[in-house]
Formats: structure tokens, sequence, C-alpha cells
């Protein structure tokens, strides 16, 4: 075929008996008009301001004012059979809350009273700003042992627990900070990056941490190791075996064992999920009377001694904004915070979708951050939406977020009376609770579930849980994450190519090894782009497709069949291109050129013809050599090869071809 001229019959759609349409350039956008449709597309893919079009400035105040504090949306439908079922569901998950609120603090080397403060306020305020009726607010165990990590690696909470508790005040504010700035900006997208791999294995790794954490408060040991990682905390543990409380031990066991047998009945049967739900508060309850009657603290087993009296106080003043901790509170913010927007987003979305409705991802944000705003400045630390609380929540059949606002004040009624009868409560009991619900998040069956689907995502999820459990925290996470960002530089790095064939009887192009049926077309290699073409994979791709040409050539060379003459790029996948992908193109046109060979573009999008266009790569190319579809474009080069003559053919004739596609 050669460089030569080829006369291409402008009635080639009508001699073939296909209509062959040509493919239009989008007409020119002003520059601030494209700026303002990528910008909406990025950040506001939901169109969130579509409800204030064409309404009265009094209706967009009002419309307003519901976005923000959706209670006022829902507020006016409210009945009592709303409120039966909310304080049904109120109270229950307020017996769960008031002993987990309790163990998580500690776990979180923070005072015990600390959760229920959290409890109190930060319920309040995600029930006026939340828009998901199912979400219990509360403490988190993997984040109180995250905060527990990054500031214990600079203050110890034993030695300086002012210092250290004014830190976890700080830490909570800048995590209101930045989840509302998220949802402000738009940006939730950010937490998309930890993916469901990611979490499935950095919350089984903490889960295993904070197990092997709680054989402290199950063995009564006095001295434990601040490391997290799981050989430092057996060394711990076999270290000490002339200080194991067989006391504390069975009593520890006899209650996770109760524990254990409520979640399995629950399990068994969902209308008895109150078992469950109530088990926490009775095992403290019956841990407490236990210890007080018989005097156990004075034979090792250890309580938790005197709460204050009263409702939370105000920390605003404890903020410490002039630390030299600083930067660390910042951080420890920071990350906790996307933990607590990953995992209380995804409970929100998961029980809306039981439920049919939809919840705002960014909304939900901004309610996060201000209940951790809030609450930082009332003695409250991390809270979001824990998947255990949230679950006995739905279970006992809540209609809206007043579920919260009964558990908050029944958490109230418990600070303003009731908190003295805790002094008995022996911390085993409280390791026992937390043993309990940790093991619920080790998800081996969804592990298993990665492996048989997705064996990257399986690594991914064991990256994520060995880097905790041998690690920290933190080294787990960022393997995690950074794994799966590579994954996604490898997505664009390396996108796939694939070699397209006819299926049979036809005019659609399919995958050849997907469908091993398919017909080759003669003289034609079809090949598919599948990702935008960018500066990361521009390269890749000019090496793939020249390797594809070698390869076909070389198939044709073996088996005598018709010689390569045209090569097809389906750019249906192709999004977008930079000037490196352009300029790739034009790379591979001259390569092409070079061997005899046409280049040919199938079904390009509107943003590459226009780029294409301003390029002037569609005036090098020819736009008679681009076609809306696969099946156009073969059509017109099984045309050319068979009824077009070049202008240098001296005897005129054109090569006859029977095998019409």
């Amino acid at each position: 075929m050669g460089n030569a001229d080829y006369e291409y019959p402008s009635i080639m759609g009508e001699q073939t008996g296909i209509g062959i349409h040509k493919v239009e350039i989008p007409p020119p956008q002003p520059f601030f008009k494209s700026l303002k449709n990528t910008v909406k597309e990025t950040l506001f893919p939901d169109d969130p301001l579509r409800q204030f079009k064409n309404q009265t400035p009094f209706r967009k105040f009002v419309l307003g004012v519901q976005y923000f504090f959706p209670i006022f949306e829902w507020g006016s439908r409210y009945n009592f059979g709303f409120f039966k079922s909310d304080l049904i569901a109120g109270i229950t998950i307020a017996s769960l809350a008031i002993p987990q609120g309790i163990s998580y603090a500690k776990l979180g080397n923070l005072p015990p009273i600390l959760g229920l403060y959290s409890s109190f306020i930060p319920p309040l305020v995600y029930a006026l700003m939340g828009s998901s009726r199912d979400l219990a607010v509360g403490t988190v165990a993997v984040g109180s042992l995250l905060m527990a990590s990054m500031l214990g690696n600079e203050v110890n909470a034993a030695e300086n627990p002012t210092l250290y508790l004014h830190l976890a005040f700080t830490a909570t504010f800048f995590t209101g900070l930045f989840e509302v700035a998220l949802g402000f900006f738009r940006l939730g997208f950010i937490v998309d990056f930890l993916s469901h791999a990611t979490i499935v294995g950095f919350m089984g790794g903490a889960a295993t941490v904070v197990i092997l954490q709680q054989l402290k408060g199950i063995l009564g040991l006095q001295h434990f190791t601040h490391a997290t990682d799981v050989v430092s905390v057996l060394r711990s543990v076999f270290s000490q075996t002339h200080q194991w409380r067989w006391e504390s031990a069975v009593l520890g066991f006899c209650f996770l064992f109760y524990l254990m047998l409520a979640k399995f009945l629950s399990q068994k049967r969902p209308k008895l999920f109150w078992i469950s739900a109530m088990a926490p508060l009775t095992s403290v309850i019956l841990g407490t009377i236990l210890v007080y009657i018989t005097h156990a603290e004075k034979h090792g087993v250890a309580v938790i001694g005197e709460l204050k009296k009263g409702i939370n106080p105000p920390s605003i003043m404890d903020l410490s904004f002039g630390s030299k901790y600083l930067t660390t509170a910042i951080k420890t913010g920071i990350v906790t915070g996307v933990i607590a927007l990953a995992e209380g987003i995804a409970v929100g979305r998961s029980f809306a979708m039981f439920k049919n409705y939809h919840i705002d991802g960014n909304k939900e944000m901004i309610a996060f951050g201000m209940m951790n705003i809030v609450g930082s400045c009332t003695s409250c630390y991390l809270t979001t939406g824990p998947f255990s609380r949230s679950a006995v929540n739905f279970n006992a059949g809540c209609k809206t977020a007043v579920s919260n606002i009964v558990m908050a004040l029944a958490v109230m009624v418990t600070l303003m009376l009731l908190t003295p009868l805790f002094h008995f409560t022996p911390l085993v009991v409280l390791s026992s609770i937390i043993i309990a619900a940790m093991l619920g998040l080790i998800d081996y069956n969804a592990a298993i579930h990665l492996w048989h689907v997705d064996k990257f995502d399986f690594l991914v999820c064991m990256s994520a849980y060995i880097g905790v459990v041998f690690g920290n925290i933190e080294i787990g996470l960022v393997m995690a994450v950074g794994l799966s960002l590579l994954r996604v530089l490898l997505f664009v790095a390396r996108p796939r190519t694939l070699v397209l064939g006819n299926i049979p009887n036809s005019m659609i192009y399919r995958n050849v090894e997907q469908y091993p049926n398919t017909n080759n077309v003669p003289g034609v290699l079809i090949l598919d782009i599948g990702a935008p073409i960018y500066f990361t994979n521009s390269s890749y791709l000019r090496e793939r497709i020249s390797r594809w040409i070698d390869d076909e050539e070389d198939k044709l060379k073996s088996s005598g069949e018709t010689t390569l003459q045209y090569v097809i790029l389906d750019m249906g996948a192709v999004g977008n291109i930079d000037t490196s992908g352009i300029s790739m193109f034009e790379e591979v046109k001259k390569n092409l050129d070079r061997r005899d060979l046409k280049l040919v573009l199938a079904n390009p999008g509107a943003e590459v013809m226009k780029k294409l266009n301003k390029s002037k790569f569609t005036e090098t190319l020819g736009q008679e050599w681009m076609f809306l579809t696969v099946g156009e474009a073969v059509e017109a080069c099984s045309y050319m090869l068979h009824s077009c003559k070049p202008k240098t053919s001296e005897d005129g004739e054109s090569q006859k071809w029977s095998n019409h596609v």
C-alpha cells in the first residue's frame, strides 16, 4: 500500500451499501465555560444546587437550612409511631453505648468518663445534621487505638495524663476540621482511596491488635508494653507469667463466653437481637455486683474506680494550639479522620441501601466534622458511626435519627445520677466487651472472597493486616494505601489493549480471547485501547501497538494469508487525551507509514476529537480515516482494499476480494 495517495471516493458509503457517517468535531466552548463544566463534574456530580433553581429567596433559605440541618426536613413528617420505634431503639443502643464508651476510652488511654461524654454531645449534633436514619454515633475501638498509638509515641499517658488529654482534644478538633473541609469543598472522593480490600485488612489487623492488647486486662497485668505489634505484646505477656492473676482470667473468660453466646443466639435468631445488645451492659452490672459482694478488688481484680458525676465540662480552653506537639495532634487528627469517615460513611450507605434511601456522603462529612469539633470543645474525643452500634439500632427498628437523641438523653441521665455505680466495675469485663466486639471485625469470609475474585485485592488486604499486626497501625495503613495507589497507577500506566474480531453474522467486534469464535478480518488489525491516553501510558501504548502489529504480521507471514494493510484503533474507551498522547499518535502514524500501513481511528469521543483537531492531527491523518464505529471502519477498509486504485498503479487493476465481511 505504501505512502501512495489513494483515490478515496466521496460516495464510498453508497457503493458499499453501508452508511458511512462523518465523525463530528464538537463546537468550540469558551474557556471559562469549559472550566466550569469540568469543576462541576469533578466536585458536584450529584448537582446539590439543583433544588435551589427557580425558587424564591425565602424558599432558597428554607432549603439551605434543610440541607445543612436535615432534621428540619423530615421533622415535619415525624409522628408518634416513629417515636415509639425510636424510643425502643435509643434505649437499646444506650445499653450498648455505656459499657462500650467506657471500654474504648480505656483503650485510648483516656479517662473512662470521656467515653460517656462522647456518647452524649456528638449524637445530638449528628441528629441535627446527619442524613442517615440508622447510624448510631459513638466512639470506636480502632479510632481509639489509633489515637493511643500515634499520641503515645510522643507523650506517655501515664506520666503526663493532662498533656495527653489535651492533645486528644486537639486531635479531635483537627479531625472535625478536616472532615468539614472535605465535605464543604466536595472532596469526599479522597476517602475512596481506601478501597474495600484496604478496609477489610486494616480493620482485621486493628481488631487483632486490640484483642491482644486486652490480654493485659484479662490476665490482670499491671505493667504492659505500649507497642502494638504482635511480637512485643506476646513478649510482654509471656515474660510476666508469674504475675498472671487466675481470678481475673477466670472472670474474663466467663464473661467473654457469655458475650459470644449472646451474639451467637442473636445471629441465629435475628428477632433476639436485644440479647446481644443488652449483653455488654448486663456483663457490667453482673461484674460490678460480683466484685462488690466478694471484694475482688482486694484480690488483684482491677476496677474502674471513681467516675466524675455530671455532664460534659467545657474543654475549649484545653485545646493545645501552642503546644510543641501540635504537628503530632494535626497528623493524628487527619489519619483518624480518614478512618472514621471511611467507616462511618460505609456503614451509613450500607443501611441506607437496605431501606432504599440515599445519603449524601459530603453532607455526612460535614455532620461528622461538626460533631467532632463541638465534641472537642465539650470533653469528647473521636466519634463516628460504628458498625456494631448502628447494626443494633437498625435491628431495633429505628425510624429516624431521634434514636440518637434518646440514646444521648439516656447517657445524660447516667452521667448525672448513675456514675457512682460504676466504681466497682472490673476492668476485665471491659476487656471482655472489647474482645467480643473486635472478633466481629475480623472478616475472614471477605478475605476468602477477595482471594477467589481478585488476587491483587487479596494482596492489598493481607498487606494491611500484616503491616498492622507485625508493624504498627500507621505502617499497615501506609502499605495498604500505597498498594492501592500502585494499582491505580498500573491501571492508568498499563492500560489493556485487546485484539478485536468479528462475531459471525453481525457487525459486532469483540475481544478474540473472550469470544474465540470471532473471525479475523483479512488485511485489517483491530485494536481496542481501554483507557484515556496520558503522559503516563503514551510510551507504553506506542510500544504495545507496535508489538501487536509485529505479532500480526508474523502470524500472517507464516500462514500465507493476506498481508496486513490497515490498523484500526477502537477509541471508545478513550475518554480523554493529553499532548503526550497526541504525540504518540503522530509517532505511530509515522511508524505505520514507513511500514506501508494505514492508521484508522474508530469511535473517538468529543474531548479526544477536540484536541486532535486543535493539534492538526485530524489534518495529518485525514478526517476520512476517522469513523463512528468499528464496523464502519472495517467496511471502509474492505472497500479500499478491493475497489480503490493507487494513483501510481500501472495496470489499473484492483485486487478482487470475494469474502466480503
